[in-house]
C-alpha cells in the first residue's frame, strides 16, 4: 500500500492495514498494530517482554565469561536487528582446500536458513500474552532457541522432530501476514523442514525440538557442525570405583543448582543470584524442573510449592550423581 499511503487519512490508512478497530468517535489500536507500529511495544501498558534476548557463553555453558544483548523495537525490527547479529557475530565459515578438487569446501558453523527460520518461528508462535521474553542461548556446542508457551496441541508430539510437520491452527495469523508480506515467512508451515534441510546441506547435525506435556515451552537446539568443535583434552586418571547412575547426565546449570543445594537448602532468589541471573529465566526453569523430575531434589515444603518460605535441597540420590559427576 506503499502508493496509496500518502493520500489516505491516517485512520482510513489503518483500517485497511487491519491495525486498528472501533469508529471514528472511538478508534483503537488492535494489538497487532501495536507490535509492528508502535516505535516501543515493550512498554509496561503494552507487551513489556516482547522481546528477544541473546546471550553468547564463551566459556561453555554456565561459565562465568558471556555476552548479552537484548533487542527491542517494533516486532519485524527486532527480529531484523537479532538476525544480523547472529549472522555478524555468532556464524562463522570455514573453507577447506581438496586436494584434486578446484573448488574449496566451504562450511558454516550454522547455517544462517536454519537460525533465521528457528527465530522466526519463536516470533511468529510464541505468546505475547506471557510475561517472558524469547531467548537464544549460544553455547560453543550448540545454539538454542527458547519461546513459551509450545506448539499447538493440533501438531502431535512424534512430529516435532520430523521434517514435515502439518499445522492446523495458527497462534498468530495477522502476526505471520505481516511476517510474510515482509518476506521473512511463508506461513504454510514451511520453517520446520527449512531448518532440517539447511542443516543437512551443510554437513550439520540434525536439529532436536523438544517441549513437554503441558507444552508449556518450544525449544529448538542448533548443534554446532562437528568441523567447529574444539578438541576436548581429557587428563589420564587412574580408574576409580564410583557407582553408576544408569541415564542420567548434568548440564552445567544443574550441577552448579546441585553444588548449591549440596551445601544449604536455597530458595529461587539464591539460586538465580549464585547462577548470575536477577530473575527466572527459561533454562534454569527447565533445570529445576528436570532435577525435581529426576527426584535429585525435593522441596523442604512440598505441601505448599509456592509459599514464600520454599527452599530446594540435595536429596540422596543426588549426591550421588553429584559425586559421579565430580
Amino acid at each position: 500500500m506503499f502508493e496509496e499511503a500518502g493520500k489516505l487519512p491516517l485512520a482510513e490508512l489503518c483500517r485497511q492495514l487491519a491495525v486498528v478497530e472501533g469508529g471514528d468517535e472511538y478508534l483503537k489500536p488492535r494489538n497487532v498494530g501495536i507490535l509492528f507500529f508502535n516505535d516501543n511495544p515493550q512498554d509496561r501498558e503494552f507487551f513489556p517482554y516482547a522481546r528477544i534476548e541473546v546471550v553468547q557463553f564463551l566459556d561453555g555453558l554456565g561459565g562465568d565469561n558471556l555476552e548479552e544483548k537484548t533487542f527491542t523495537g517494533p516486532l519485524h525490527q527486532q527480529l531484523r536487528d537479532a538476525l544480523t547479529y547472529l549472522k555478524n557475530v555468532v556464524i562463522k565459515e570455514r573453507v577447506t582446500k581438496v586436494k584434486g578438487q578446484a573448488e574449496a569446501r566451504r562450511r558454516v558453523n550454522y547455517p544462517y536458513a536454519a537460525i533465521e527460520e528457528a527465530l522466526v518461528n519463536a516470533v511468529y508462535h510464541r505468546s505475547y500474552e506471557l510475561r517472558e521474553p524469547i531467548e537464544v542461548r549460544v553455547n560453543p556446542d550448540k545454539i538454542e532457541i527458547l519461546s513459551y508457551p509450545g506448539p499447538d496441541a493440533s501438531i502431535a508430539n512424534d512430529a516435532l522432530n520430523k521434517k514435515r510437520i502439518v499445522a492446523r491452527r495458527y497462534r498468530n495469523r495477522r502476526i505471520g501476514e505481516f511476517l510474510k508480506e515482509l518476506g521473512l515467512t511463508e506461513g504454510r508451515a514451511t520453517g520446520i523442514p527449512k531448518i532440517y534441510d539447511s542443516m543437512e546441506r551443510n554437513g550439520s547435525p540434525r536439529p532436536h525440538i523438544q517441549t513437554d506435556e503441558g507444552r508449556t515451552h518450544f525449544l529448538i537446539e542448533l548443534p554446532v557442525h562437528p568441523a567447529f568443535k574444539a578438541p576436548v583434552e581429557v587428563p589420564v586418571k587412574v580408574p576409580v570405583k564410583v557407582p553408576v547412575i544408569e541415564g542420567i547426565s548434568l548440564n552445567n546449570t544443574e550441577r552448579k543448582i546441585l553444588s548449591l543445594c549440596k551445601v544449604r537448602a536455597a530458595g529461587r532468589k539464591e539460586i538465580l543470584a549464585e547462577l548470575g541471573y536477577s530473575k527466572l529465566v527459561g533454562s534454569v526453569r527447565l533445570a529445576l524442573g528436570r532435577l525435581k523430575e529426576l527426584h535429585l531434589l525435593e522441596l523442604t515444603i512440598p505441601g505448599k510449592p509456592n509459599s514464600r518460605n520454599q527452599r530446594y535441597r540435595i536429596t540422596d540420590k543426588g549426591r550421588q550423581v553429584l559425586e559421579v559427576v565430580k
